[in-house]
């Protein structure tokens, strides 16, 4: 957390399969929230913490730091802005390199299923640089998924796409949330996008305190625009 900086968060329950919208100016505290629900960083204080995979609740704050990174490996999945693809590997070799951190071979027909319905089997011996960019989300996003995580965060994952292809992915980040029963929490600066699909949609109150920046997790909205 940056000096003179505070990020407060009084409450946040979300559901699986839900799709979760967080949205705010630069400096809000989007990126710390997203480092904390993902694991990377832990909060300086708090009541409680923890995360279901379906089966039980696991708490994070009494977590060492070997169970934090199973947790992150098995039950996370990240979709960054501009992908986020090693470039001296292929498109497969990127789907793959999250079961090959723990030492372990993607399940070959959860691949091939996943690549498939992503529109991108006929991709997965390119590397990076020879794919467009919606191509190269879609390989993000199976590289995502390949472990069935039960929580998926994505950081602007439409930024860098034109508005087709933003759509595209969008409606198969819906689909996928649908299907799979994932929770899919996103941050955004094109709300609008993901109106008609979300569950829920949370912002940032901002106030400074003797040059201290406080910003407030707050929910905009509690309940979705779905039919």
């Amino acid at each position: 957390m940056e000096a003179g900086f505070t990020l407060h968060v009084p409450e946040l329950h979300i559901l699986p399969s839900r799709m979760v919208v967080f949205r705010g100016p630069s400096g809000c505290g989007k990126s710390t929230l997203f480092d904390t629900l993902g694991l990377i960083a832990r909060p300086d204080a708090a009541d409680e913490f923890s995360i279901n995979d379906g089966s039980m609740p696991m708490d994070v704050l009494s977590a060492t730091d070997s169970r934090l990174t199973w947790m992150r490996g098995h039950m996370i999945g990240y979709v960054l802005q501009n992908a986020g693809l090693i470039p001296s590997l292929s498109a497969y070799e990127n789907i793959a390199m999250p079961c090959r951190l723990f030492g372990d071979k993607p399940d070959k027909l959860r691949l091939d299923r996943l690549v498939e319905r992503l529109g991108i089997a006929e991709q997965m011996k390119k590397k990076p640089a020879k794919l467009s960019g919606g191509q190269q989300q879609r390989v993000a996003i199976a590289r995502a998924l390949i472990n069935r995580p039960s929580l998926v965060l994505a950081d602007e994952p439409t930024g860098q796409l034109d508005e087709f292809s933003a759509a595209e992915v969008r409606d198969l980040l819906a689909n996928i949330v649908k299907d799979e029963g994932v929770t899919l929490l996103i941050v955004t600066h094109d709300p609008e996008l993901f109106a008609k699909h979300m569950d829920h949609s949370y912002g940032f109150q901002m106030a400074r305190v003797n040059g201290h920046l406080h910003s407030t997790l707050i929910a905009l909205q509690e309940r979705g625009l779905k039919a």
